[in-house]
């Protein structure tokens, strides 16, 4: 990993990647009145057929290193990641604020997609559908479509990283 000191010239010093990383593993809560100014909100922005930037609020999840989520197959988003991976996903933490570049991964592996449903399932009563490779519900949020939801990991590139306390900006690349 390389980092880039984005506040050097304020005499701040490097955001720590372990620092932001213990942080996120205590979860990202994402229920109103849960978190941050309020609760915490992610943003996937992901690109369209026509070149333009798309951008819609997402439940996301971090575990074993890297942000998970689901969508239908059918939605915006799941119809520009089928036609080209990259995206970003932003987060406003309670600490800092975290924007991840990256391609996202649609997951099959049934062992993975059930490992997932499992952590979803302490919040949102999902399981796995019949496929074994994509999640259902009585209900999701509104943007993910209709089931069945595909597991998308986003696979990171480059983050950087706005410290508030005592403040900083660090860019990462991996």
């Amino acid at each position: 990993m390389e980092f880039q000191n984005l506040a050097d010239l304020y005499g701040l010093p490097a955001v720590e990647w372990p620092t932001v990383v213990a942080e996120l593993g205590t979860g990202i809560p994402q229920a109103p009145g849960s978190g941050g100014p309020n609760r915490h909100t992610c943003w996937l922005a992901t690109i369209n057929r026509d070149g333009r930037p798309h951008v819609t609020g997402i439940g996301a999840m971090w575990h074993e290193g890297a942000f998970w989520f689901e969508t239908g197959a059918g939605t915006r988003k799941g119809r520009n990641l089928a036609r080209d991976p990259r995206c970003t996903l932003s987060v406003a933490a309670d600490h800092f604020d975290l924007v991840v570049e990256g391609e996202a991964e649609h997951v099959t592996d049934r062992a993975t997609v059930a490992e997932l449903a499992a952590l979803w399932a302490v919040d949102w009563p999902c399981t796995v559908d019949e496929s074994g490779t994509a999640l259902t519900a009585e209900f999701s949020a509104p943007s993910a479509g209709p089931p069945p939801w595909q597991v998308y990991r986003i696979n990171a590139i480059s983050a950087v990283v706005l410290q508030i306390d005592p403040g900083g900006a660090t860019r990462f690349t991996f």
